[in-house]
């Protein structure tokens, strides 16, 4: 992987397979360094954040830098000295501009996500279609398609982090079921529940998921299989599915003991403590819980969901097992 920091001018940071992490000095300038990560690196991932419109994307945050634009579907590079170059990339790859406003919002031809996937051989991304100020819909992508390598892909992230979402909103105020805000509006989605509370969401917290429910799009065909390297013993906790007739069973295994189920990174917003995912491989209907109910499982007829334990416990297990028939038996 190669990093170049939007906040710190001349960081650049590299971990190169089979070598340590290195911080080295990076250019004033990284227009041309990061359209180099794309053209010649030809980088499988991108993930950007700092200021974007649907025509650019500003690459400095806290310091001058270049831009990359768009223009009837094809990138360029315009530097601080108003260097203009074009930028193709025919790699297949994903982006996320995670951090970004704007860049999901195809407004017009020249809208910047048409220019990544015409010119940068971007095959899947996700991006946010307003301004955005509060980061659960996209930064949380990375918690489930980084952070848990292998265990979904891309599309499965994206569905997974909106149940997510979804839980928490409605968890701590059920009456924003109801609510359709005008995109890139904040309103209050009103009081928080008992179980918010409990949950320690805010009414900030809340007004903020109802905010980015609607705005994050997600790009390209979602059968197309990006996936993080499948790395088992990495991963914070394991997770199995077993099925006996009608009986199932969801097996947790924590690996990283008393941080099994803390964030594994907080760079970004909104980061950390998602809830368990369990994709199922049929819709299933009449579901009864016999196990686990403690766990608070939410079940819906193609995945389960469990709030994240936050606290590890070694002396129990978890497991939550249910009936439930197949939707077509």
């Amino acid at each position: 992987g190669l990093w170049y920091d939007e906040l710190v001018k001349n960081k650049r940071v590299a971990k190169l397979s089979g070598s340590d992490v290195e911080q080295t000095q990076g250019p004033d300038d990284t227009t041309r360094a990061l359209a180099q990560t794309l053209t010649d690196y030809q980088a499988d991932l991108f993930i950007t954040s700092g200021h974007a419109t649907e025509r650019d994307w500003q690459i400095g945050f806290r310091y001058r830098n270049g831009y990359f634009v768009s223009k009837a579907g094809q990138m360029y590079g315009k530097t601080t000295t108003n260097e203009r170059f074009e930028i193709n990339s025919p790699n297949p790859k994903a982006y996320l501009p995670i951090g970004n406003c704007l860049m999901g919002h195809i407004d017009a031809p020249d809208a910047m996500a048409l220019a990544w996937m015409n010119s940068c051989g971007v095959k899947q991304m996700a991006g946010y279609t307003v301004p955005t100020w509060f980061g659960y819909a996209g930064w949380g992508l990375l918690d489930y398609f980084v952070e848990q390598p292998g265990r979904y892909t891309l599309a499965e992230s994206f569905f997974a982090n909106h149940q997510a979402l979804l839980q928490r909103l409605y968890t701590a105020t059920p009456a924003a079921v109801e609510m359709n805000p005008v995109p890139g509006r904040a309103a209050s989605p009103g009081p928080i529940s008992e179980a918010g509370k409990a949950m320690r969401i805010s009414e900030r917290d809340a007004t903020g998921l109802l905010f980015v429910r609607d705005v994050l799009a997600f790009y390209g065909d979602p059968k197309w299989q990006a996936r993080i390297q499948p790395a088992p013993e990495k991963l914070a906790y394991r997770q199995a599915l077993a099925r006996d007739g009608d009986t199932y069973t969801l097996t947790i295994t924590p690996q990283r003991g008393e941080d099994s189920f803390k964030p594994v990174n907080t760079n970004g917003s909104q980061r950390g403590w998602r809830p368990i995912i369990e994709l199922l491989p049929q819709r299933i209907r009449d579901i009864k819980i016999v196990e686990g109910a403690d766990l608070n499982p939410l079940i819906a007829d193609d995945f389960i969901l469990i709030p994240n334990p936050r606290e590890y416990d070694p002396d129990r297990a978890y497991v939550v097992k249910f009936i439930a028939k197949q939707i077509g038996d």
